[in-house]
């Protein structure tokens, strides 16, 4: 692959554990292939010899996934810290910084999805939306990325909550019947109880996130990151870069349009 270090945009994006980062960026650059992967330095490094490790979250922050399909997109996945590690969480944060000032524009990175930072909270942690690490990303008031890099919330599996309505109706009482029935309208319920919960407790926060984006039914052939992309560019502070943004997605010419139009 032809390495483009000019005129790329590059985003990280960290989450849980299992929130289904891997298949959001698939999506955005339109394929179920695998990334390649490339250390610091732009060598490309074998993807089965720490393909274990990264499903561990021991990989490096600096290794670059990019796919095919669209090279105009780098990301960054950062590793978990769900746990609460203080030094994972510093190794994100001097990442940031880093990237968000340095004067080599060609490693400067351009959103944390927020973009150019993308948070990832799955729905499947239906009791705890918020675990004490997210809540430290956006109070620590000596993270002033925020400030140079925004930041979405992506609200993802949505789809698995009518497994979790189903199971609550069974519990409360309900026939297998009835709480099929009624699983949709429950899973409604309980996402916007959940929006409420977590909207208020991020939004009590020093640097709350510009943004929240819902994504459902990600495994599916026509599954749509239009509301993705389009918040995202609405975020950045900066034309050149929404028009950079515009124009490296590949996956919606009606945003092309859109913005095209705007601008």
């Amino acid at each position: 692959m032809a390495r483009k270090y000019f005129e790329v945009f590059r985003i990280l994006i960290v989450g849980r554990a299992n929130a289904g980062k891997t298949t959001i960026l698939q999506r955005v650059c339109a394929t179920t292939k695998r990334p390649k992967i490339f250390d610091g330095n732009g060598k490309e490094i074998n993807v089965g010899m720490i393909e274990g490790s990264i499903d561990r979250g021991e990989h490096s922050i600096d290794n670059e996934l990019i796919f095919s399909s669209n090279p105009g997109f780098i990301f960054h996945d950062s590793c978990g810290f769900e746990a609460g590690s203080v030094d994972e969480f510093n190794k994100m944060k001097d990442f940031v910084l880093d990237r968000a000032t340095t004067s080599q524009l060609k490693k400067r990175i351009h959103a944390i999805w927020q973009v150019h930072f993308v948070y990832c909270i799955p729905l499947t942690d239906y009791n705890r939306p918020i675990v004490a690490a997210e809540r430290k990303f956006f109070q620590d008031s000596s993270s002033c990325f925020y400030i140079l890099v925004p930041v979405l919330v992506l609200l993802t599996k949505l789809d698995t909550l009518e497994s979790n309505a189903y199971n609550e109706l069974k519990n409360k009482g309900c026939s297998k019947e009835r709480a099929r029935e009624l699983r949709s309208e429950c899973a409604q319920q309980m996402l916007e109880r959940l929006q409420v919960q977590i909207k208020s407790e991020l939004g009590k926060t020093q640097f709350p996130p510009k943004n929240y984006v819902q994504l459902t039914n990600m495994h599916g052939n026509n599954a749509d990151c239009r509301t993705l992309l389009d918040m995202t560019v609405t975020a950045l502070d900066s034309v050149a870069l929404q028009l950079l943004l515009v124009s490296t997605q590949q996956t919606n010419l009606h945003l092309c349009i859109e913005w095209a139009v705007k601008m």
